[in-house]
């Protein structure tokens, strides 16, 4: 019934090119046989760089996407907004939270502020507390850090630009974007 340990797993999933999905192991009650399982996703939303604990690029990759990261570096408080908007759903606005994070920043507190951001992203998608603790990532990179987690929900498919209400929208419609890789992930 199981295959030895020697033996590769048996991989196929009709009707789903390019997913493979062990086949052994899952019994068809009907049958007593081994059938396969279909992914419980839409293959055009499967992103295999967004895996468990990884994040889908490193925190030095600002560059991928210029235009953010010089935005960033100018005015991160636009980014933040952003950011902290998906984050919350929607509860609360780019703008506010924007405006806020930029008041700390003259007091010099915003990296505290945007590191329990971060903290609630690695927490809504399984993160990794990479490459060291938020606060820190935060306090010594800021922007670097801010660049990474923009990168991330647009990886995962949010049209940053167009806030919270909007992505739920155009999700609703049926409308999905496929994630934009960056050029560190290319081969």
């Amino acid at each position: 019934m199981y295959p030895s340990p020697n033996e590769p797993p048996k991989y196929s999933v009709e009707g789903h090119p390019g997913h493979h999905v062990p086949t052994s192991g899952y019994p068809n009650p009907m049958t007593s046989s081994v059938q396969a399982v279909a992914p419980p996703y839409p293959a055009s939303n499967f992103q295999p760089h967004a895996a468990a604990g990884k994040w889908s690029t490193n925190l030095c990759h600002c560059c991928d996407d210029p235009a953010n990261c010089i935005i960033t570096c100018f005015c991160p408080c636009i980014t933040f907004g952003q950011i902290s908007e998906i984050v919350d759903r929607g509860s609360t606005n780019c703008a506010a939270k924007g405006t806020v994070y930029g008041l700390l920043a003259m007091t010099g507190f915003a990296c505290l502020y945007s590191c329990f951001y971060r903290s609630r992203l690695r927490g809504q998608y399984d993160l990794a507390e990479d490459p060291c603790v938020d606060c820190l990532v935060h306090f010594f990179c800021e922007a670097c850090a801010l660049c990474q987690e923009y990168r991330e929900l647009r990886n995962r498919g949010y049209d940053m630009g167009i806030g919270w209400e909007a992505n739920v929208d155009r999700q609703k419609r049926g409308v999905m974007v496929p994630p934009v890789m960056g050029q560190s992930m290319t081969r």
